[in-house]
């Protein structure tokens, strides 16, 4: 009872909770305004247009915010004058209902922000079909009306920005550190889950996605305002926890472990026990900071995270005593690369952990606004970015066609049947499909389910009360509640839309089964339109549309192993390079991962290749664990000048991964020579770490037991780079393999 307390607490506190009660001041207002004016027919268009215009209303930069709601009342304004002027004339409608659903539909393709406009214009041209206006004066009226709705909702909307500004920045702050929390606890498991690692491995993938996508939000948030209106104590702070959330996150993908070589070496998993136990404290500290980042509460002063350190450290001292040096070098190597990586990783959960309790010797942030501009990731909004897509390459562009036919089949269907409320249909599949087939599928299962229970708990409600009142308190919670979990948990979103719908409609007509009758009905009439429709006009399955977006991953990849290479060579003048080279992969590899995702929920009989495709994603996904892992080592650690036998390996990788690029682009190879031999580089730099290695056996043997931090960190660097850059070799010659397999497949 007590979790279930402190969810809805978090949910009452969150910005998404915020947001649904803007959206019902919004609509409740003027409704409230006009009733005691006594003239109530101005009112639903003012509403109307406030609920049209809601969904541009996410976070971000206020400009945009502004732009996207001043674009999206123009644009629904536009649409509303267009479909009531041609609602008399069938075959004329028939055709603007086409042009404007794949024309709007493909506004998509300017980012998601676009995509939230590109719905508000398909909601007024669906909600068009329900009003009735006949002569040119009414219209123009309706529409004016309608406009003042878009209007007033950017006013609501700009004025409780005022009064909570930073509400979305602690939001996502919040998301940010849960969702890493849980990607620390699931590396745990991975460390001694040997059954379950691909299980789990395609789990990681949706974290890094979505880890990925709140770090993208969090940029445009903190600094587009920063650049604009200075630095407050809350921008310092909340900058501060997303320097250290992002830290955290390269340091765990730096350590995306060689299970198999940890199979080898730590055959019994005790050794293992106390670095998972590490990882689930600080998973859980996250967590716990997350929780109270939205709740405001003050930070304990207990603080668990050194004992649990010092436990590993006494794990590695044991696994030595236990297996003896030299044979125990290499497992406790491991260990203690292991450690240093789970310690600076606790460094950051400290960090966070001062920053939200207001200490005051915490760190101060150093950023120039013109390095900050180079992380932001900025939409392209010319024409040819809409020309580009025009083409049945492109998977927007099916999208836009296979929605057209669907909306016009369904409204055809619906005249011809004489449905009654046609636009019902029409705003299912407007909701529900999307351009991936697995999405749309699992959309149309939640908002049938949604509905299904919505109109239950409408029907036990309505046997229980026919009080006007009721229903109308009832329609303003239900309207709040399926705003704020819209984006979050859509089913129960469908719940909440459906006990509106069918309240609004009550006060309205007094039968309100007649309402919950027809809601289901159509609400399963447009869910199997929109299903079929993705299935068999134009499909988009992802086994086809890997291939630009393996390309993209692969470029990146290789940027960020140059940008490595150069770091190792001057960190002072290259961190920045580095930095950004990282973000960019990361970014990369998170797209890659969600293109995997959505290949998983397509039918099993389209997932062609599945496990060449699985096998490529994680060959990735392990490249930039092993980049991620030598770049991270050299930002912590003073390291020695890089050899040229180094640069000759890279310079090797850096072609095989432009070869593989090639490959898919089936362009020809070039790429750059070097006249070392590379089997040679490689044996130099491991017999590097060997002599480091002989040199403290013949120490231990004259009794020099303790180990002082130089040699400490010499034996780590060569150990780190040597195997990681063989290791690096390995995976993009088998990528190459790998790349040319899937090629010949498609």
């Amino acid at each position: 009872m007590k979790a279930y307390l402190k969810t809805i607490e978090i949910f009452l506190k969150s910005s998404h909770f915020y947001r649904g009660v803007r959206l019902t001041f919004a609509v409740v207002t003027p409704l409230i305004l006009f009733y005691f004016i006594g003239n109530f027919d101005y009112a639903l268009p003012i509403v109307m247009g406030a609920f049209l215009n809601a969904p541009g209303d996410i976070p971000g930069s206020l400009k945009r915010k502004v732009n996207a709601i001043l674009i999206s009342t123009v644009l629904t304004m536009l649409i509303f004058t267009i479909i009531l002027f041609c609602k008399p004339y069938l075959p004329l409608l028939i055709v603007v209902l086409a042009a404007i659903s794949f024309f709007i539909s493909l506004i998509s393709v300017y980012g998601f922000r676009a995509s939230l406009v590109s719905f508000s214009g398909l909601l007024a041209m669906v909600l068009a079909f329900a009003v009735q206006k006949e002569t040119a004066s009414e219209i123009f009226s309706h529409v004016l009306l309608l406009g003042c709705g878009g209007l007033w909702y950017l006013l609501i909307s700009y004025v409780f920005r005022k009064l909570a500004p930073k509400k979305d920045e602690v939001q996502f702050l919040s998301e940010t550190l849960t969702l890493t929390g849980e990607y620390l606890q699931l590396r745990a498991r991975l460390l001694t889950k040997k059954t379950k690692r691909q299980e789990l491995m395609q789990k990681a993938f949706v974290l890094q996605s979505q880890i990925n996508e709140k770090h993208e939000i969090l940029r445009e948030l903190l600094f587009l305002e920063r650049k604009r209106s200075g630095r407050s104590h809350y921008d310092e702070k909340h900058l501060l926890i997303f320097i250290s959330s992002v830290n955290i996150f390269e340091l765990i993908e730096a350590k995306n472990l060689d299970y198999n070589d940890m199979d080898r070496l730590f055959k019994d998993r005790k050794y293992l026990r106390a670095s998972k136990n590490l990882n689930k404290v600080m998973g859980s500290q996250l967590m716990t900071l997350s929780d109270l980042l939205i709740k405001n509460d003050k930070v304990s002063d207990k603080d668990i995270l050194l004992n649990t350190l010092s436990k590993v450290k006494d794990n590695i001292r044991q696994y030595i005593d236990d297996v003896q040096l030299p044979k125990a070098r290499e497992g406790a190597l491991v260990l203690r690369n292991l450690y240093d990586y789970q310690e600076h990783i606790a460094q950051e959960v400290r960090a966070i952990r001062r920053v939200m309790a207001n200490v005051k010797d915490s760190s101060k942030v150093s950023l120039k606004r013109q390095d900050t501009s180079q992380f932001l990731t900025l939409q392209e909004y010319r024409l040819n970015v809409i020309l580009q897509n025009f083409s049945l390459n492109s998977t927007l562009f099916r999208h836009a066609l296979r929605f057209t036919v669907a909306m016009v089949f369904a409204f055809i269907l619906g005249t011809l049947l004489d449905i009654r409320n046609t636009y019902w249909i029409l705003l299912t599949i407007i909701v529900i499909m999307r351009p991936n087939y697995g999405l749309t599928k699992e959309r149309s299962k939640d908002r049938i389910v949604g509905t299904l229970i919505g109109a239950a708990i409408a029907v036990g409600i309505v046997l229980l009360t026919q009080n006007v009142i009721i229903y109308a308190v009832l329609a303003i919670i239900s309207l709040t509640l399926a705003f704020s979990l819209v984006q979050q948990n859509y089913k129960s979103s469908a719940v909440f839309i459906t006990i509106n719908i069918v309240f609004v409609y009550s006060l309205i007509n007094p039968d309100a089964f007649q309402v919950i009758q027809y809601r289901v009905i159509d609400t399963i009439l447009g869910a199997s339109i929109a299903v079929i429709a993705n299935y068999m006009l134009w499909p988009s399955w992802e086994a086809l549309n890997l291939k630009n977006v393996l390309v993209d991953a692969l470029n990146k990849n290789q940027k960020y192993l140059i940008a490595t290479q150069n770091l190792y060579h001057d960190k002072t003048e290259n961190e920045l390079a580095y930095k950004l080279a990282r973000k960019e992969a990361f970014l990369a590899i998170g797209n890659l991962n969600s293109a995997f995702q959505r290949l998983t929920q397509d039918p099993k009989s389209k997932q062609k290749e599945f496990q060449l495709i699985y096998g490529m994603v994680t060959l990735n996904q392990t490249m930039v664990s092993a980049i991620a892992s030598i770049g991270s080592f050299i930002i912590n650690h003073q390291t020695t000048p890089a050899s040229k036998e180094f640069d000759a390996l890279i310079l090797r990788i850096a072609n095989t991964l432009q070869s593989s690029c090639s490959i898919l682009n089936d362009t020809p190879i070039d790429c750059e020579t070097t006249t070392i031999d590379i089997e040679k580089a490689q044996d130099k730099l491991m017999e590097s770490y060997h002599s480091l290695s002989k040199t403290r056996d013949a120490n231990i043997l004259k009794g020099e037991t303790e180990l002082d931090t130089e040699t400490l960190h010499n034996l780590q660097e060569a150990y780190l780079i040597a195997n990681q850059l063989v290791w690096l070799k390995t995976l993009s010659e088998n990528l190459e393999k790998a790349t040319l397999k899937y090629h010949e497949a498609i």
